[in-house]
């Protein structure tokens, strides 16, 4: 008699414990998953692209001019296409060539990073009504 209100006791918290689980894995879910749709819902599209090579800037372009250019350094070769307000990585020198496989990027915040050859190609959000200097 004393067993089975024993093994009614553990199955009884058993239970409650999974059923706790199954409660704190669906509210993790949920805040995955809203935050997820937040950055994606509103996610600002960049107009500037920069270049810097070994942390010093190479450059910078406007995502609305379509253009080529060609990274020469001493690291390596790298050869950024701006096209349709877009901007990806045509060709590298280095050995993986992953930077070149990225996707095209456009929003702000957004990087192609190409470590043999120390280039980052990244999007950034000029802000109009920025003062220029603060004195």
């Amino acid at each position: 008699m004393r067993e089975t209100k024993a093994r009614k006791l553990d199955q009884t918290k058993k239970n409650r414990k999974m059923k706790n689980d199954i409660i704190f894995v669906s509210a993790l879910f949920g805040v995955i998953l809203v935050a997820v749709l937040g950055m994606l819902l509103f996610r600002t599209s960049g107009d500037t692209v920069t270049v810097t090579v070994d942390g010093k800037t190479f450059g910078e372009y406007s995502l609305d001019q379509n253009c080529s250019v060609e990274i020469k350094t001493e690291y390596g070769f790298n050869l950024l296409v701006i096209k349709d307000g877009k901007a990806y990585v045509e060709s590298a020198s280095c050995p993986d060539g992953i930077c070149s496989k990225h996707r095209p990027i456009s929003y702000d915040g957004e990087s192609i990073i190409c470590l043999p050859n120390k280039v980052v190609v990244s999007i950034d959000k000029q802000d109009a009504s920025a003062p220029d200097i603060i004195l």
